[in-house]
């Protein structure tokens, strides 16, 4: 498998893109502030669309870099710099854009204005799906993503610094804390901010579904990012053919954990046939939001699918740079899919402004979450200066002595039998 080359002639210039989040932060939050005064129940289910579209990307970002630190993964090290700063916007900044829906909750969510006593569905969920349960489990699920993501950027940085094995070992003890608790917290964030809607619904598996897209939308964005770096030169020289092989390989993983998660919450959910659990898919399966439903089935399973099957492909950038984009498309897809629904079988003369309000939200978040991210990328190193495993990442292996017979030494490279080194330059 050969790379395209990193750079074309002349680093890639994209002097001309800078203002565009400014623009989009700007006239994004005027076609939003224009839907709060059309519609404030629109606005605020747009605003948790675009809500969850965004802290997705930034939870699938975190778990790449946990993954990094507890599998003591090589090929990831050169993207794992960027991964820690898109993990770091959920402190402040998605607490900051959770704001809107901490306050106009009671507008979201039904049960918060029901009476537990008299409903059973509502009853099973306490002390979870109360006021002071719902505010303060927000609050500590943006506290551990704060810990979380702020404790391991600090090391690596620490480790740029010094180039000890301490901060090494730091990463790793709070990735090992960090992956129990960032399951806990990301399932009850979808629980509580999207599930919720239709709090009579029951699911054991809706945290893993979110989980699957989030780190599905994740490993897109990270290649775009890794590709655009690489043709900057900024990364260039420590990447090797592997990386983009190894998103594109999870890339097409996750496309298939994804698919495999949402079918058996609808076959299970469907084979057992109860009311409070069939009614969520019943909702979904009429009028538009049917083939809504249709795309989510081709377009975020299909589609990638077939495209990920070739392995060459998966360094193919005029090939993947779409895909990637698709990957977007189709994830924004199935968020409306779980939140639009709720909204349109309550106000169905009002469902045509959520298309403008939505995007107009989305750009906003959007717009500000890129200018924080690249003011972030661009006050620290791009990528871990003194990593232990950036030479492997890089494609080079030094080889290991031996022992063998006569208490001699020899290289791994000198053994008659010894096996290439595994992702070295060909």
């Amino acid at each position: 498998m050969i790379r395209q080359p990193a750079a074309p002639n002349a680093p890639l210039d994209l002097s001309r893109w800078r203002s565009v989040p400014s623009l989009l932060m700007v006239g994004g939050g005027a076609v939003a502030l224009a839907g709060l005064l059309v519609s404030r129940t629109q606005f605020a289910f747009s605003w948790l669309l675009a809500f969850m579209f965004f802290l997705s990307l930034c939870l699938g970002a975190m778990f790449l870099v946990l993954m990094h630190h507890l599998f003591d993964a090589g090929w990831s090290v050169p993207i794992r710099r960027f991964c820690e700063h898109l993990a770091n916007l959920v402190f402040p900044w998605m607490l900051l854009l959770f704001l809107p829906v901490a306050i106009l909750a009671p507008t979201l969510y039904d049960w918060m204005g029901e009476n537990p006593g008299v409903d059973h569905a509502l009853r099973a969920k306490l002390p979870l799906f109360t006021v002071p349960g719902f505010y303060l489990t927000s609050a500590g699920c943006f506290l551990i993503w704060w810990w979380l993501a702020n404790r391991l950027r600090y090391w690596s940085l620490r480790q740029d610094e010094t180039g000890g094995a301490g901060p090494t070992y730091k990463m790793r003890f709070y990735s090992s804390v960090g992956i129990v608790l960032y399951a806990l917290t990301l399932t009850m964030g979808a629980i509580l901010w999207m599930k919720a809607l239709q709090y009579e619904w029951f699911s054991t598996m809706y945290g893993v579904y979110y989980f699957a897209g989030s780190v599905w939308l994740a490993l897109g964005t990270a290649y775009v990012i890794t590709m655009v770096l690489d043709r900057q030169r900024v990364l260039s020289e420590v990447l090797h053919e592997h990386q983009y092989y190894f998103i594109g390989s999870l890339l097409f993983a996750f496309t298939v954990f994804y698919a495999y998660i949402h079918f058996a919450q609808y076959f299970i959910i469907w084979n057992g046939n109860m009311p409070e659990e069939t009614f969520w898919y019943v909702v979904r399966e009429r009028g538009a939001w049917f083939w809504v439903g249709m795309v989510i089935i081709f377009g975020h399973f299909f589609v990638p699918f077939l495209a990920l099957l070739r392995i060459d492909v998966k360094s193919v950038f005029a090939f993947m740079l779409p895909l990637c984009g698709w990957v977007w498309l189709m994830h924004w897809f199935d968020l409306i899919f779980n939140i639009m629904p709720v909204l349109h079988l309550r106000f169905p003369a009002q469902t045509p402004n959520w298309i403008w309000i939505s995007a107009g939200c989305a750009a906003f978040m959007g717009g500000l979450l890129t200018t924080r991210f690249l003011a972030a990328y661009a006050s620290h190193p791009p990528y871990p200066l003194k990593d232990p495993r950036l030479v492997e990442a890089m494609g080079f292996y030094h080889p290991v002595p031996t022992q063998i017979s006569g208490g001699e030494l020899a290289e791994v490279g000198d053994l008659p039998d010894a096996p290439p080194a595994p992702g070295g330059n060909r």
